[in-house]
């Protein structure tokens, strides 16, 4: 009898460790086809059992891969078979708050429908909407601002999304926009940065003239 009980647990855990072998093999299937942007592919994978929300050896959901490489098409087919838009790397990264670094925007327009984390932060503890500033994209400084992210965040280097534009903005055209769109959906003009400079100091010491009438014209000092 214990001869019969001891041999079912063997075969059990032998078919448990096949099935989780079979799911590791899926999941390898589905991140290789996004990386390839064989959607397809990911969408047999999927079919087939792979699990959506599997991760690489950097801990980067399909999604996330898909969102690197601006695949939209790819991100939609994951997030319509309930991916997490939310879930994180190794970075510190979700597919949400890469989508708003770096684009694009079509991209973190469907995060945000599927249920994006408005108060998630990166590595840098910053809010999607700051490096959205920093890097230039106007289209998603715009999208973010129509939501009710906190337009006035403090990341760790101790700047808002305001700041970034100024600071590590060119001064021109594009960083131009988008601190009038910050200035113009109700960021604070005013907070400074560690050091007590505000956005209007730093926009006057770089020379960069459109930018400090616009922080005028928003009562900065």
């Amino acid at each position: 009898m214990l001869r019969r009980v001891f041999v079912s647990g063997l075969a059990s855990l032998a078919a448990c460790g096949g099935m989780a072998h079979a799911q590791d093999r899926s999941a390898a299937t589905l991140l290789s086809a996004v990386e390839r942007g064989d959607l397809k592919a990911a969408r047999a994978a999927m079919l087939a059992g792979a699990p959506v929300d599997a991760r690489d050896a950097r801990k980067r959901t399909a999604l996330l891969i898909a969102t690197y490489r601006g695949d939209a098409p790819m991100a939609r087919a994951l997030i319509e078979a309930g991916a997490d838009v939310n879930a994180k790397d190794d970075q510190e990264d979700s597919a949400f708050l890469y989508a708003g670094a770096e684009g694009p925007a079509e991209i973190l327009k469907l995060t945000l429908a599927a249920g994006a984390d408005l108060a998630s932060l990166n590595r840098f503890g910053g809010t999607a909407l700051i490096p959205a500033a920093h890097h230039g994209h106007v289209e998603n400084v715009r999208i973010l601002l129509d939501t009710k992210i906190d337009k006035d965040h403090v990341n760790k280097l101790g700047w808002t999304a305001l700041l970034e534009a100024v600071l590590l903005g060119d001064g021109g055209p594009v960083h131009t926009e988008i601190v009038r769109l910050l200035v113009g959906a109700g960021a604070n003009a005013n907070i400074a940065d560690r050091g007590g400079v505000t956005p209007l100091v730093h926009a006057r010491r770089r020379g960069f003239s459109q930018m400090v009438a616009i922080l005028e014209r928003a009562g900065a000092h």
